[in-house]
């Protein structure tokens, strides 16, 4: 149980879906993601901006009412600046201090240090004239100490500045924490929120995306059992469209496989039972006749004699198909003279054309060595010039053309005999195929030979193409390269 569920678990993970969910969900939540860091940071980066701006206007407030009041001429002595630095510390929940040019604090908001001397070194630093701010934000304060300036006539009429002391202020950050926790929350319930969303989106469209595949899985389900007819016309997309016209024309192919090797074995039962047939009918007929002239006996045994030859010349091509269907068949090519080979398959066959009274020239261009299969190329040429021969009208011609260019050699067989149907130009190379039934008993033959010649093409990397019309002739050509390549 466990095993099946962890295979269970394997195959999903390896699965279109899964990846799908992942790749969606990833590219939905890690966008999201980083902006909630980066709006995070711009948020809490700019309140403190925003904050610290707003110490340094206090700070320049509070300074010009210090200088303005002459706060530390009368003795620190100003409702105006006692109110203020009030208000401001209980606000803003800092230490202010009010230092003379000789560092004693004459002001504390927090009692402890008043006439005492500073020995603060941003105090020091500040009475010496330099503004100073410092941002800890690993202990969440901020310290301001800056010169307390006044203009002082000089005797040429003009101005001068002097520094009479300093002002720190140590402000608390501490509502910064809080700030980043609330904003923080606000953010983490949003992408909690958005994942939930991206986790549902993601789900939906690993299901819509992987539907029609489901579909098509399915469809091939069923035409493993069998059931041949099923199709799935995918429509959803442009890929699952193109893909499910491919495998409706697989399915198709396969529904014609099926057909013809139905075709194929009843043909080869027919073939090879009516020759069996004719010689049982033979037998018995000498059987059941006893005391008939010796003739007869001689002309019923010479049947059965052809019948048996029939019978033998069938399995040979069958055996000759299967051999040629093999993959790892061997071919036994050596360099040939074509020429050569096509003058004698035309001598050996010239009798048959002759007792026909048809006519064989042959036509060639140039002398031509190839790399051929010397037997096989010679079947090949036996096959469409003997056709040829058959079916042709009494007083024909059949042409036997051979020419060549740089790469490839051509082999045209072209007769004038009964010419072939568009609809069945497709099929002549199927086994067992005749166009014309009736007149193929009359003209012998297995209906093997031209499937077994377009094998032997192809196992030279060559083609074979037929061209034909009806009543007016057929024409075969055959391409084969001149090189042979492995």
């Amino acid at each position: 149980m466990k095993k099946k569920l962890a295979a269970q678990i394997i195959n999903f993970i390896k699965s279109l879906k899964f990846k799908v969910f992942i790749i969606v969900a990833l590219l939905i939540i890690l966008p999201v993601l980083i902006c909630s860091v980066f709006i995070y940071q711009v948020s809490v980066h700019n309140y403190i901006e925003k904050k610290i701006d707003r110490f340094k206007i206090n700070n320049t407030m509070l300074k010009n009412s210090i200088i303005s009041e002459g706060y530390l001429d009368q003795n620190n002595e100003s409702q105006v600046v006692d109110t203020q630095i009030a208000q401001l510390s209980g606000e803003y929940n800092c230490r202010i201090q009010v230092i003379n040019n000789q560092y004693t604090v004459v002001t504390d908001t927090e009692k402890s240090e008043i006439g005492k001397t500073s020995i603060s070194e941003n105090v020091i630093k500040s009475i010496d004239g330099k503004n100073i701010f410092i941002e800890n934000e690993k202990e969440n304060y901020v310290e301001f100490a800056e010169p307390l300036t006044i203009a002082a006539p000089t005797a040429d009429g003009g101005k001068t500045s002097s520094i009479v002391g300093a002002l720190y202020i140590h402000y608390s950050m501490d509502d910064v924490l809080l700030y980043k926790d609330a904003v923080g929350r606000y953010v983490m319930i949003a992408d909690t929120l958005i994942i939930i969303f991206a986790l549902i989106m993601a789900w939906g469209c690993s299901v819509l995306f992987n539907r029609p595949i489901k579909k098509m899985h399915e469809a091939i389900e069923k035409i493993t059992l069998g059931q041949m007819e099923e199709q799935y016309q995918g429509k959803e997309y442009s890929e699952v469209a193109e893909i499910s016209e491919e495998f409706s024309k697989l399915v198709e192919r396969m529904n014609m496989q099926d057909q013809s090797r139905q075709e194929f074995v009843s043909n080869v039962s027919h073939e090879l039972k009516t020759p069996l047939t004719s010689m049982k009918v033979l037998a018995e007929s000498l059987l059941g006749n006893q005391g008939v002239p010796e003739e007869l006996y001689q002309e019923f045994l010479q049947d059965i004699c052809k019948e048996i030859d029939r019978e033998s010349e069938i399995i040979t091509d069958l055996l000759d198909l299967v051999k040629m269907e093999k993959t790892d068949v061997e071919i036994n090519i050596s360099s040939v003279n074509i020429n050569e080979i096509l003058e004698t398959v035309l001598k050996r066959l010239k009798p048959i054309a002759e007792n026909k009274n048809i006519e064989l020239i042959f036509e060639s261009f140039r002398p031509i060595i190839a790399d051929v299969d010397e037997l096989k190329f010679a079947s090949v040429a036996t096959n469409l010039v003997e056709n040829a021969i058959k079916y042709n009208n009494t007083d024909g011609t059949v042409t036997v053309s051979l020419n060549s260019d740089h790469q490839y050699f051509y082999l045209k067989v072209i007769d004038t005999g009964i010419g072939i149907s568009e609809e069945d130009q497709e099929r002549v190379f199927e086994r067992f195929f005749r166009v014309d039934k009736a007149r193929a008993r009359q003209t012998g033959g297995t209906g093997l030979g031209l499937a077994i010649t377009k094998d032997i093409v192809l196992k030279h990397h060559g083609s074979i193409k037929i061209h034909s019309k009806e009543g007016e002739g057929t024409t075969f050509i055959v391409r084969i390269p001149l090189k042979y390549i492995a």
